[in-house]
């Protein structure tokens, strides 16, 4: 199973990747962000890797991979802002047999700004710092308006803790792999 935590910046996803990792040993994380951040290193970065096919390509090549090789559980924290970039990729695991469950972390805008605001910047990671802070802002109200597909479970990350929204992950992923659905 590929779990993939969407949602906005500063909605949890990271956290909730890492207490879902915690409850699931043998399960891998795998953060798409750091196929773009290779991208970069051949390329000129561009505004948003997202952008890039290659990055697309080579994020659901990769999960795959992961997924058949290393991992019978996939935890995948990434927004996933664009529709056709979201169909693209969710669509393209699912083609390939995969199970998704689709994860999305929303949370009122004065508490991700809060948590964006409260970022420590990471030194010579491009996306950390001031630069990131605005360019995750700028993102902010299309990432928390962004349209879900059916059957996305959709949990508030404002008002559940961490552990709470793993109980809720878990049984998400139970009830629609576990029971033939």
């Amino acid at each position: 199973m590929i779990i993939w935590l969407n949602g906005g910046f500063a909605a949890g996803k990271t956290t909730l990747a890492e207490e879902l990792r915690r409850r699931l040993p043998d399960a891998l994380v795998y953060d798409p962000e750091d196929v773009g951040l290779m991208l970069w290193k051949w390329m000129r970065p561009n505004d948003d890797f997202q952008d890039l096919p290659s990055w697309r390509e080579l994020v659901v090549a990769t999960a795959l991979s992961l997924r058949r090789h290393h991992a019978h559980t996939l935890i995948v924290p990434m927004s996933l802002i664009r529709d056709a970039y979201r169909a693209e990729i969710l669509g393209g695991l699912a083609d390939a047999g995969e199970d998704v469950l689709h994860v999305f972390l929303e949370a009122d805008a004065d508490v991700l700004r809060e948590r964006l605001g409260a970022r420590t910047p990471v030194p010579g990671h491009p996306e950390s710092g001031q630069s990131g802070l605005e360019w995750a802002l700028s993102r902010m109200d299309p990432a928390a308006g962004a349209r879900q597909p059916d059957g996305t479970v959709v949990l508030r990350s404002d008002r559940l803790t961490p552990a709470e929204l793993a109980d809720e992950v878990l049984a998400a992923g139970h009830q629609r792999f576990d029971s033939g659905k």
